[in-house]
């Protein structure tokens, strides 16, 4: 199981750091003219990995990762939701800048999230790595949060216009899913749940930065 594990974040790894190096190279080359099509030279990739993420939950179900179950679902379902329910849905939102934001931040999470979960595979911990990746998440993870709503917030003039994933069942049902309204009651949900991700953080960076656990991964 570990070196199924180890497989899975070198696989997220490369994935994660093919998204970060592209956006940093196509930015250093065209500038600003980079932003605008963000998704697509690298959304595809994004998708699989994002997709690929989902097995994390079932890792926790199934006793593999000792994570905590909660914070994890929270975590990918609101990417899931953001990426292919708001994102890939509306190519209007797609050329927006909050989505090289988003990707940007997301792919900075992650590469250093999976290279310190690789070495902590093998029982190597360097302590500056250890402290980037749960310290780093504690101030990136809210901006991340409110890039993912400023997404919503962009997407709904474009959900009312066309009608995307609204639904209005025909007589005798007369009920009727008006999917913006959907999305609205999402917001609060999310800004709710990342209080809840923020103090697990807190909670994960207090476990293994406490001073005796620095010790021990020193000896």
């Amino acid at each position: 199981m570990n070196m199924y594990l180890f497989v899975y974040d070198l696989m997220q790894f490369c994935g994660h750091s093919w998204i970060f190096t592209n956006m940093m190279i196509r930015f250093m080359t065209f500038g600003k003219d980079s932003l605008a099509d963000t998704f697509y030279s690298i959304g595809l990739v994004m998708r699989l990995c994002q997709l690929l993420s989902v097995l994390e939950i079932l890792h926790i179900l199934v006793g593999i990762d000792k994570s905590r179950l909660l914070p994890r679902f929270l975590q990918i379902t609101e990417r899931i939701i953001v990426l292919f329910v708001v994102i890939n849905s509306q190519e209007e939102v797609q050329g927006k800048y909050v989505v090289c934001v988003l990707f940007f931040l997301w792919n900075l999470l992650d590469v250093i999230r999976y290279t310190y979960n690789m070495l902590a595979r093998m029982g190597i911990y360097y302590l500056p790595l250890t402290w980037l990746n749960f310290s780093l998440c504690i101030l990136l993870y809210p901006l991340s949060v409110l890039a993912k709503g400023f997404a919503i917030c962009v997407s709904l003039p474009y959900f009312e216009s066309f009608g995307t994933y609204s639904i209005k069942l025909p007589f005798p049902f007369a009920f009727s899913i008006y999917f913006p309204y959907v999305l609205k009651m999402y917001l609060p949900v999310l800004f709710i749940g990342m209080c809840f991700i923020i103090q697990n953080l807190f909670y994960e960076r207090k476990a293994h930065l406490g001073t005796g656990n620095i010790k021990n991964k020193r000896s």
